[in-house]
């Protein structure tokens, strides 16, 4: 037994020597010492030694058994200080070499206008209402006034989704979700995304970005709308900017009208941008139709409201001077770095 014991010592020296990885070293560590091992089998069979003879071996088995476990533990030592210098020559940094200047980036010129048209509104007392882009017929169409057979709902304007569905042509739809959770008084805007089937040129996407208004309580007048609108044009595209709203008709207000203002390229002197008027459009609004809360459970003798929209895009253009709305779905870096800092 004690030659056995001698032998595994120097079987297991010999061997720990050879040893180039950290997984043949796990190896040989459960060859010697697992359950499985020599030096597990050997102690095993020392029940059938005499009683005289077990301390000498036993003290023997423990000091092979610390013998490999220390050759075992310096060598895992020295191959994973082997493997660490590797790592720091391969990973090593030149600290001298200049380092990559990386660019702060900036808001796209949609998300300056929407952040600014929120900070506005919500200045004057609005809150910020939302809506899915996936529509029932009910709340883009029929709850808005617009009946079956109406222009808006030809499949030439309105991308009709499976099921009965609709992509929201207009975020009025908030507007109907909002009146139908709350009661008077109430002042939101909804911005968000919607969607026409239409060309692409220019002025026109089939995916832009709209900001509806809705302000429903006791004594709103036509007046109030006016008012709120032209303080927002100021706000947001300079204090000299004028307005002027022309009649119209939209189905769920009445009156309605249009809203334009004075040309951002030539200030109102006429130029091509607005065919000579001086005027560029902006905006449509209105006081809230009767039969829209009625048909929302808001006695329209007691309440009244107003209610306005404008595509974003249009008030990009309008504000930053871009003449094709193009660029801002493009994402082409030399035309949004310009707006650094904006």
């Amino acid at each position: 037994m004690k030659e056995k014991l001698e032998n595994i010592m120097r079987l297991a020296e010999e061997q720990i020597k050879k040893i180039q990885s950290l997984k043949e070293l796990e190896d040989l560590r459960v060859g010697f010492l697992g359950k499985k091992g020599e030096l597990t089998a050997i102690l095993k069979g020392m029940g059938s030694l005499p009683d005289g003879e077990r301390p000498a071996i036993g003290k023997l088995a423990n000091d092979a058994r610390v013998f490999i476990e220390n050759k075992l533990n310096e060598t895992k030592t020295y191959l994973s200080d082997q493997i660490k210098q590797k790592q720091f020559e391969n990973e090593k940094i030149d600290v001298t070499i200049p380092g990559k200047i990386r660019r702060m980036g900036s808001k796209h010129p949609m998300t300056i206008v929407i952040d600014d048209i929120k900070n506005i509104f919500i200045g004057m007392g609005y809150e910020i209402a939302d809506g899915p882009d996936v529509e029932t017929d009910y709340y883009n169409f029929e709850a808005l006034n617009i009946s079956e057979g109406h222009p808006a709902k030809d499949e030439q304007a309105t991308f009709y989704v499976e099921g009965g569905f609709v992509l929201r042509t207009q975020t009025s739809s908030v507007q109907i979700r909002t009146m139908e959770k709350m009661r008077p008084p109430i002042r939101i805007i909804a911005p968000g995304r919607t969607y026409r089937s239409d060309y692409i040129d220019a002025t026109h996407s089939p995916i832009f970005h709209q900001v509806e208004g809705l302000v429903v309580d006791k004594d709103i007048t036509l007046g109030d709308l006016q008012g709120a609108l032209a303080v927002f044009a100021k706000e947001l595209l300079g204090s000299e900017t004028r307005v002027r709203f022309r009649p119209h008709h939209f189905a769920f207000t009445e009156p309605s009208a249009e809203m334009d203002i004075t040309c951002f390229v030539c200030g109102g002197t006429g130029c091509r941008v607005c065919k000579e008027s001086g005027w560029i459009e902006l905006l449509g609004c209105g006081m809230v139709h009767p039969r829209v809360l009625e048909r929302l459970g808001i006695d329209p003798n007691e309440f009244s409201g107003f209610a306005f929209g404008m595509g974003i895009e249009r008030v990009a253009m309008a504000r930053f001077d871009i003449p094709d709305i193009r660029l801002l779905f493009e994402n082409d870096v030399r035309f949004l770095k310009q707006f650094r800092g904006a």
